[in-house]
Parts: C-alpha cells; structure tokens; sequence
C-alpha cells in the first residue's frame, strides 16, 4: 500500500486537509484564523507570537481584546476581530456543552470551593473574578493578574473591565496565596478598599474577596472588611 507523505513545507489549510484539525498544532490553527501573514513573517509565525505574547500580557489568548492584539506587530483589527470572535465562540461551545444550569453563588464557601482545586497549588498569585448575572448566576470567569510568588498586583479597571464588556451585575474576587496561608495582607486590605470603592461608582456589587490557600481560604466579607470600615481603615 502506498501511504502519501506529507511535505514538511505543507501549509495549514493543506495539512488539516490531510491530517484532520487534530494534527495542526496551535499555532499552526491560529494560522488558519488569521488566514495571512506580514511581508516578514508566515502566518504560522505571527500565530506563534501571538500566542506567546497573549500569554505573557494578558493571560492567555482567551482574555485578549481586539485593542490588546493590534498591538501586536503584524495583528490588524481584521485579524483581531477574527482571534477574539473565535475565541468567544469557543466559550460558547464549551458552556452549551456543560449544560443550561448555571451555577448560584450563595457563600464564599461555595467560591471556595469552585476554585479550590484550580488555585490551591499554583506556584504564582492569581488573581481572578467571577462574573455574575442579577440571579447571582456564573456568566464566565476572568483571570485578571498573574503575578510572582509574593503578589499579582491588579487596579479597580482591571478587575471590573472584564464584567463591564459581558454586562455583569456582579461580581466575586479571589486570588491565592502560594505560601498556602490565606491570611489578608496589607495589600490585600488595601486591594479590597479600592475595589469596594470602585464597585459603588460602577454599580456592579462586588459579593466578596476570597483568598485561598492550601486547602483553606478566608473571606474578606465573612471577616468583616465588607462592613467594618473602622476595620479597615485601621489595617
């Protein structure tokens, strides 16, 4: 039987032809998404650096924002609608797949919970937010920071930029603490303060600030710095 061999030199489009989408590589299906390169670049190279750049500045290419990837060399707005419109239907997919039952956020315990397993053993802070609808519903979930060991600092635009574009009437925050204790500290006393001030002036209520650690988590609410401003002004 003879079998054909395919060329090293094959472009995208003829390689899924032949191998199935399966066989192309990210980069290499990023490539078929923005369709060409520049006068320097393949278009499977400008799909690479694309990909490493999402990663390093936004959190992964399914954070990116169409003004965020024009700042790519090489990414017009056309290319960027077409990353982000994909991605976006991405999303989709995977939430019709999970079902039309949305999770209820009724405590931080249940925060806790979603985000224990995902968080508890990562080496950097995350910080990231869950977008909530008026039924206190998860419409999706933002990584808005990724720091060093110590802190993955973050600004009030950040944090509700993300819940503004999907239109959220709330929101949850949470990052972890590598060290494993999820102790509040200054700065994160002082994150929450402005974050609660921002949520006033934006209308978008912010539920609670949980901090997870190694199997435990404390929440900034349950510990009265939601309530409490003598609290925290003193911290």
């Amino acid at each position: 039987m003879h079998i054909k061999k395919m060329p090293e030199s094959e472009r995208p489009q003829e390689k899924m032809l032949y191998a199935g989408a399966g066989g192309l590589s990210n980069a290499e299906l990023l490539a078929l998404i923005i369709r060409t390169g520049t006068g320097s670049k393949s278009a499977v190279r400008l799909a690479d650096e694309v990909i490493s750049y999402a990663s390093e500045n936004m959190g992964g290419l399914g954070m990116a924002e169409v003004k965020e990837l024009t700042e790519i060399d090489g990414i017009g707005e056309a290319k960027a609608c077409s990353i982000v419109a994909a991605m976006e239907l991405s999303k989709r997919l995977i939430s019709d797949r999970q079902g039309a039952v949305k999770v209820r956020i009724r405590d931080s315990q249940q925060v806790a919970d979603i985000l224990m397993e995902e968080m508890m053993y990562e080496k950097r802070e995350f910080f990231m937010t869950l977008n909530l609808n008026t039924k206190l519903q998860i419409e999706s979930k933002s990584v808005i920071s990724i720091g060093n060991i110590d802190s993955a600092p973050v600004h009030p635009r950040e944090v509700f930029g993300p819940a503004i574009r999907r239109g959220a009437a709330a929101v949850v925050v949470a990052h972890n603490h590598p060290s494993g204790d999820p102790t509040p500290s200054m700065q994160d006393i002082d994150v929450t303060k402005r974050l609660l001030e921002a949520s006033k002036i934006l209308g978008i209520k912010l539920l609670d600030h949980v901090i997870v650690g190694n199997g435990c988590f404390t929440s900034m609410k349950a510990e009265g710095y939601f309530t409490d401003q003598e609290k925290i002004l003193k911290a």
